[in-house]
This record gives structure tokens, sequence and C-alpha cells, in this order.
């Protein structure tokens, strides 16, 4: 617990800071007026909807949870990019070095002049590596919130002034669709990070299914997906060492706390991540370390010793059944690269 509040600390410290930072550029006034458009999905009215309809009904559960999207508030995209750069943390590093080695060939086939619609966009980097190669006539970045979005946009498009680029605010669990902002030709969905693994698995093939319909015959996906491996990796890849991925798990408390005017304190509880073999999937808690009273206008819980509330599931695939869900949302021709150790893909199927 200590590393964890001096992660936490130590992070709102930096957090701080990096907002108080001003947009580069000379003229802020001209800087304003060059930044990228912002587009709220209207089931998006104020970044979160029905944030305290929903916790509400998650927290009251017989089963206690908190959906995984609450954990993007601005400190908690700090703490996963932390979480990335840890030596446990393999998925960035492995993902990485796929599309570093491969990404001439993932430029051929995808071609040039995409419309290349990044989903769950977060800080942009990844996205902004294929530029390159993939050369997109329109950027849109895709992320619940716009205010993470647009501090990354507005430093991108000093380096890529011709590309068009549009920030959308949308809930990537609710209805999908995209505005007519968005050019309709040569759509290019891109989801790395493997976040698919965080729906179930009848929830990713309705979510892929959505994709599809909204592509033309010629739009495409290129999306990471992580593979099954060794417990013991996957175990430590959620639970590292330092404590930077507990400290992501607890600042969800603080989230909710600012959504649902909740008084959750994050030293009554701890961070539990294992994985489940049975379900092939990796599972975050946190649990009570005491009998603990929880309360929020409308409502509260008691939450005995060791009671847990489910944070998030990372599902595990294997290549093949990965291969047969996009196949059965609409997408054909899989194209996969993966590491030496095939721990990890991307795929690109065609619509």
């Amino acid at each position: 617990m200590t590393n964890t509040r001096k992660w936490l600390g130590g992070v709102r410290r930096i957090a701080a800071q990096h907002e108080q930072r001003h947009v580069p550029g000379d003229d802020p006034g001209a800087a304003a007026a060059a930044a990228p458009r912002d587009y709220r999905h209207p089931s998006v009215p104020g970044g979160y909807p029905g944030a305290r309809v929903e916790l509400h009904a998650a927290l009251l559960a017989s089963a206690p949870f908190i959906p995984s999207k609450y954990f993007y508030d601005p400190l908690g995209s700090r703490l996963f990019e932390a979480i990335t750069r840890l030596p446990e943390y393999y998925l960035t590093r492995v993902e990485t070095g796929i599309f570093s080695r491969y990404a001439q060939q993932i430029g051929r086939i995808t071609g040039r002049g995409a419309t290349l619609i990044d989903l769950g966009a977060g800080n942009c980097e990844k996205a902004k590596r294929l530029f390159g190669v993939l050369q997109p006539a329109q950027y849109v970045a895709v992320d619940l919130s716009t205010e993470y979005l647009r501090e990354a946009l507005n430093s991108m498009r000093y380096l890529f002034s011709g590309m068009e680029m549009l920030a959308l605010a949308l809930d990537l669990s609710g209805p999908f669709s995209l505005p007519d902002a968005v050019r309709a030709r040569k759509r290019l969905f891109f989801y790395p990070g493997s976040s698919i693994g965080n729906f179930t698995p009848e929830q990713a093939h309705a979510f892929l299914a959505a994709v599809r319909s909204q592509c033309d015959e010629d739009g495409a996906i290129l999306i990471s997906v992580d593979l099954v491996k060794d417990k013991a990796v996957l175990d430590a890849a959620y639970d590292d060492a330092l404590g930077v991925t507990a400290a992501f798990n607890l600042n969800v408390l603080e989230h909710v706390n600012a959504l649902l005017g909740s008084d959750f304190d994050f030293r009554d509880w701890r961070h539990v991540a294992f994985f489940n073999e049975p379900a092939s999937r990796v599972e975050m808690h946190l649990e009570a370390k005491r009998g603990v009273s929880v309360t929020w206008p409308g409502g509260g819980r008691d939450f005995e010793r060791g009671e847990r509330i489910h944070t998030e599931n990372s599902y595990k695939y294997r290549l093949r059944d990965f291969e047969v869900m996009l196949t059965r949302a609409g997408f054909r021709d899989l194209i996969a690269w993966t590491d030496e150790k095939q721990w990890y893909a991307v795929c690109y199927a065609r619509a």
C-alpha cells in the first residue's frame, strides 16, 4: 500500500502540473482556431452517459461491479500510461514490436488515404506511429471524453498540419454509430491494445458486428488481441511489483466519488488480479480490507471484509477462435501478425 499511495500522490502532482501547461504556440487565439474539431455523440451528453444511474445500479448488484470505462479520468489515463512502461506489462511492448516489424506490410495491405478511426484512442500515440505508412486522409480519435483527446490532438496538429483530425466522444460500450463528420470512404477501424478483451465474447461479437455495419465494401479493421499464455505471465502483468496497476485500480474509487457523490476511501480496499483459466480472462477486483459502509446520494451499501467489487475483465483468445469471431461479425480475409512467442496478435480483416 505504501507504493500505491506514493504512486497516487506522485502522479496526481504530475497530472496537475501537466494541466497547467499551455498549448504550444505563441498565439493562443490562433492555436484555438486551428484546433481539431470535437464531436460528442448524442449518447454522451456530458462524457459519461447516465453515470449516476449506472454506478448506483452496479454497486447495488448482487455481485457489485464498476464498469471499466470509469478507470479513465485524467489521472487514470496517466496511470495507465505508466502501466504500459512496466516490465511485467508485456502487452504494449510486444504490440509495438509487431507494428515496428510489420509496418510496411501493414501499410501495403491497408493502402493509403483511409479514414483512420482510432477506437479508444487515449493519447493517440499508437495511431500516430502508423501515420507514415498509412497516410490517412482523415484521423478520427474516439474515446469516452474529448478532454484527454483534445490535449493529444492539439500537439499532433503541428506535426501533421495537412491532415484533417476529429475528436469524437463516444462510449464504446453503448450504441455504436458515427456522425456525418466522419468520412464514409475507406474506413479503417483501428482498435489496438487488445481492448476488445474488456468485452465478454458475446459483447465483443456484437461490437465487431456494429463496427462492420459502419463500413462500406472498402472498409476494414486493424485490431490487436492478447493470446492465451502461461498464468504466471498474465498474473504479473496485472499485478506488478511496484503497485502501479494497484494505484490504477484504486483510483477508480476516486472517480466514482466524483461522479456519484460517494464516500469511498481507497485505503479501505486492496487490489486483486488473477487469470481465471476456465473463463480465459484476467479479472481485476477491489477487495474490502475491513467491513466498510459506503454512502452516496440516494443510496449506499455495507461491504463485509473480503467482499469484492469487480472492476475489469480482460479476455485472452486463441487466434483461431478470434478469427471465427471476426468472420461471424461479417469480416473476411484475415491476416494476422504475431510476435515470436505468439503471445499477441495484430489482425487485419476486410469488411
